[in-house]
């Protein structure tokens, strides 16, 4: 693997006959460097649809447990929490349960060719929450389910949007197009790396994906639904 792929972080916790293997995407060297078109923009305040700007996250549910996720597009341990565990936190948003709080960074930025992957797709998820909410994570799995190779030069902003007119959100071309959250992502990835984190048991964010319930770090198997259904339905113990 050459040293301009992201740095790839695993531990092991070992217990009485359980053996949880722990694995995430940390930041490169460069990371948190929007694309130079978004760099100077003003970050965006306030709530708009399901983005919440000012606590750096994408927001669905009214659910009283607080489940948090820390993603990168491009790293591929989220792509492999998405496709296990997506269909579930989308049935606990859906029934209740579950506020779901989706924070993009863009960890992988260096590694997408210069492209700039991580915080194009955060954008487009950004730009898809802001303007249609019931389509955030119908885009979030789309955009997994479709997810490049880490080191690749990701996918287009053409591909970004014709992946949101599938699950029905059409006015997003040009805020797609204009990578228009790409600095608000770079914002949210400096607090991630600098913290605080708010009402949480952690000081930062060292590696994605990082998944919090009520401030309470989950420590699984970022695949075992049912280890992380389990977590939920304790409040994070």
């Amino acid at each position: 693997m050459t040293r301009n792929i992201g740095r790839r972080i695993g531990a092991a916790m070992i217990g009485a006959a359980i053996v949880a293997v722990l694995a995430a995407c940390a930041p490169s060297t460069g990371a948190a460097t929007a694309p130079a078109s978004s760099s100077s923009a003003k970050l965006p305040t306030g709530v708009t649809g399901a983005a919440d700007f000012d606590k750096g996250a994408l927001v669905v549910g009214d659910g009283t447990t607080k489940v948090a996720t820390y993603i990168d597009p491009m790293c591929p341990y989220c792509g492999q929490f998405e496709k296990a565990n997506g269909r579930t936190l989308a049935q606990l948003v859906n029934d209740g349960t579950i506020t779901l709080s989706i924070h993009p960074l863009n960890f992988l930025d260096p590694n997408s060719q210069g492209t700039n992957y991580s915080s194009r797709a955060g954008s487009a998820l950004t730009c898809v929450a802001a303007s249609d909410p019931k389509a955030t994570l119908t885009y979030l799995a789309a955009l997994y389910a479709d997810q490049p190779g880490e080191g690749s030069s990701g996918l287009t902003d053409a591909k970004l949007t014709s992946l949101a007119h599938g699950v029905g959100a059409t006015d997003v071309d040009s805020c797609i197009a204009s990578h228009k959250y790409a600095a608000w992502l770079t914002n949210n990835t400096q607090t991630a790396l600098n913290g605080p984190i708010p009402d949480a048991d952690i000081k930062t964010i060292k590696g994605t994906p990082t998944v919090l319930v009520n401030g309470h770090q989950y420590g699984g198997d970022i695949t075992d639904t049912k280890a992380l259904k389990s977590f939920i339905a304790g409040g994070g113990k």
